[in-house]
């Protein structure tokens, strides 16, 4: 109370706001940095220890450890002639300025309607090289001949494509969408602006922290983690700004001065906002003990986020509010000795509610239940990873050069696997590469450029990304494992190490995240029963999200499958986020329990929080709904999981289940230690208002 007080007294909220010129001033040309921190196909945001990335971490040590060899392939269905060969050949020649290297003679296809063109290509302007070589094949073709462009270049060039103006797109995106969504909240031509404002203020603070600990700290930023802190932060911002607002709002009206008005909410709400800040942040610090380099990149990067917003919302913004005076909610201004039933509200509708839950609490809570396990049988037959055509949401011009490359040539030709070795140890594995089955072809042996190390290209009879190619590499794995030091990588290596990182990240991630969530709750509500009930509920609305969501996904989006980081991260921001929701409602639950009683105390709980909570879920799940705009399958899969699961908890899980839940309860839902009542209810304000108790 102390705290608040100055901070928001008529003195410190000057030196507050002070302070914060002081930040923004420095944030802004830090925070625009981040883009040139991130790191694009760093070997770091794989599975961390496996061997393909180790494979990935000695490339460098090759003399074409930094080369994205572009594969053209041309085609004519009736067969390749004299014209298409002249043609191929002048393109040879016009690409030798493009090339790291020299450009080898073309090879053709076993069935005469091919020719494959390989075009080794640097990693310095990859994108921009690649798209110059893509469109001078496609120039001055033979009626009859199609070119195009596959292999690690191509792939470079469209996720080039891809990434470009994303994080600019993202966050117009984002910022329309809350500002929308804070009209239509509030209905007022300037108080929309102040939890607007307050969240860019907290993502441009954010970026900058992120950009320093990535500067010099070596903290690891990858683009998908910096578009999902975007969201992050001004989703979970302005929910901390809308909750803040309403409490201040009610305030208002029982205190004549603005700053102690200020001084009261800030100490009625900053607990539970600071609870729901803990258990989102300390949840992604869960991801520090993943395999998979994206979600140990993802964890501290979230976590910034959230901490910038929530110190943003408790300090900036009461500073901003009372500074500016009551005037700000204009027209709705909330008067001093004014209740709050004297002006239009949303309350009224949440106390109906709050009525007709109060009914038949128990027929209520095991019918939403119900609901939602059956919205969960979805998960059932859910299959995990995208293959190469289908991680960007349009199909990618490299995935219809593969096509045409796989339809005439070995399936592995354009990501062969890749086994590095002692320099000693060339010829015999050579000799093991051959003899395993599913490799089509092993390539001459390359020397480090130091000449330690040995490097053999595998081609694969099997396509990169299908099943069969990753049983080759099991077999090669163990084929080649009693060679010393000998590592397999490539791409189809990467995703079979990605899927088993995955795997481990579930089982250790999952765990560590509920525990969290149980601690955070068992300090805010001082019980045991209502925490393990919250969990149980989120953990149910999280699989009723996934289950629905995948039916959407493979019948309105046509994605085969969902990404196979999607159930982790969509596990922990639904887990986290959906127990936020709980937290504000059941933290004024208890409040009110204190002055009303338990029954009477769910009913208020829900009548009071009800507007506001459902207000900024609908924000937060329109915020997360941005991410669907975007051209990455990965971000419009998470993007949709959460925004569906959000809202899942907003309208059904904390404003039907978990109130019904705690009525039929009774006050074994504060088990051990109930709230003691301090206050006596006026008659008139039980039964008459809320509804009388039942199962």
């Amino acid at each position: 109370m102390l705290l608040s007080s100055k901070l928001t007294g008529r003195v410190g909220k000057w030196i507050v706001l002070a302070a914060w010129i002081a930040i923004i001033m420095l944030a802004v040309p830090l925070a625009g940095k981040l883009s040139g921190a991130t790191k694009k196909d760093s070997p770091a945001e794989g599975p961390r220890g496996a061997q393909s990335t180790r494979v990935a971490e000695l490339q460098d040590r090759f003399p074409d450890g930094k080369i994205k060899p572009g594969i053209v392939i041309y085609v004519r269905d009736a067969g390749i002639t004299v014209a298409d060969r002249a043609k191929v050949e002048a393109d040879r020649k016009a690409f030798a300025p493009l090339a790291a290297g020299q450009i080898p003679p073309p090879v053709a296809s076993k069935d005469g309607k091919a020719l494959m063109l390989q075009v080794p290509i640097g990693d310095d302007g990859t994108a921009d090289k690649a798209k110059q070589v893509r469109d001078g094949a496609a120039r001055g073709l033979p009626a009859g001949l199609h070119a195009q462009l596959a292999g690690p270049a191509a792939n470079a060039l469209d996720a080039s494509d891809a990434f470009k103006k994303i994080d600019s797109t993202l966050l117009i995106v984002t910022a329309v969408i809350v500002a929308l969504c804070l009209l239509v909240t509030y209905r007022s031509p300037v108080l929309w602006l102040v939890p607007l404002l307050n969240a860019g203020i907290a993502l441009q603070v954010s970026n900058a922290v992120a950009y320093l600990l990535a500067k010099h700290a070596g903290m690891l930023v990858v683009p998908s983690a910096a578009s999902i802190l975007t969201v992050l932060v001004f989703g979970v911002g302005t929910d901390y700004a809308m909750l803040l607002l309403a409490r201040y709002r009610e305030e208002l009206r029982t205190h004549e001065d603005r700053h102690a008005a200020m001084a009261v909410a800030l100490r009625r709400c900053a607990p539970a906002i600071a609870a729901s800040a803990a258990t989102v942040s300390l949840g992604l610090l869960c991801l520090l003990t993943a395999h998979m380099g994206f979600n140990h990149a993802l964890g501290p990067v979230g976590a910034i986020g959230v901490i910038g917003g929530l110190v943003t919302m408790l300090t900036l913004m009461p500073a901003l509010l009372v500074i500016v005076g009551r005037w700000v909610f204009w027209p709705r201004v909330p008067h001093f000795g004014v209740s709050a039933s004297a002006e239009p509200s949303p309350t009224s509708l949440w106390a109906r509610v709050a009525a007709r839950v109060a009914q038949r609490p128990r027929t209520i809570w095991i019918a939403s239940a119900l609901i939602l396990a059956a919205l969960a049988t979805g998960t059932l037959g859910m299959h995990t990873g995208l293959d190469n055509r289908h991680m960007m949401t349009s199909t990618p011009r490299s995935a219809i050069g593969l096509d045409m490359l796989e339809a005439h040539y070995p399936a592995g030709s354009d990501q062969p696997a890749r086994v590095i070795a002692p320099a000693s140890s060339a010829e015999r594995l050579a000799s093991t590469l051959r003899s395993v089955p599913g490799v089509a072809n092993v390539q001459p042996p390359q020397l480090s450029t130091d000449g330690k190390l040995v490097k053999l290209n595998a081609i694969l009879s099997s396509p990169s990304d299908s099943s069969a190619a990753s049983r080759t590499i099991d077999r090669i794995r163990t084929a080649t494992s009693a060679i010393p030091d000998a590592v397999t990588g490539g791409s189809t290596a990467n995703e079979l190490d990605k899927s088993r990182a995955q795997s481990h990240d579930r089982k250790v991630v999952i765990p560590l995240v509920l525990a969290v969530v149980f601690i955070v709750l068992v300090g805010l509500l001082r019980a045991l029963t209502a925490p393990l009930l919250l969990i149980g509920t989120v953990i149910l609305s999280y699989f009723g999200a996934l289950g629905a969501s995948r039916v959407i996904f493979t019948h309105v989006f046509g994605f085969p499958s969902v990404d196979i980081q999607l159930v982790l991260i969509g596990f922990l921001f639904l887990v986290a986020l959906g127990v936020d929701y709980n937290i504000f409602l059941v933290s004024r639950i208890r409040e009110e329990t204190t002055k009303h009683g338990h029954h009477e105390g769910v009913l208020r709980g829900l009548s009071a929080t009800g507007g506001v909570i459902s207000a900024a879920g609908a924000v937060l799940a329109a915020t997360f709904g941005a991410l669907t705009v975007l051209p990455l399958t990965f971000l419009v899969q998470i993007g949709f999981l959460v925004a569906l699961g959000v809202l899942l908890d907003t309208f059904l899980v904390r404003s039907i289940l978990v109130p019904t839940l705690a009525l039929d309860m009774g006050d074994r839902f504060w088990w051990p230690k109930r709230p003691v009542q301090t206050t006596r209810s006026p008659a008139f304000q039980t039964a008459a208002t809320w509804g009388t108790p039942g199962r």
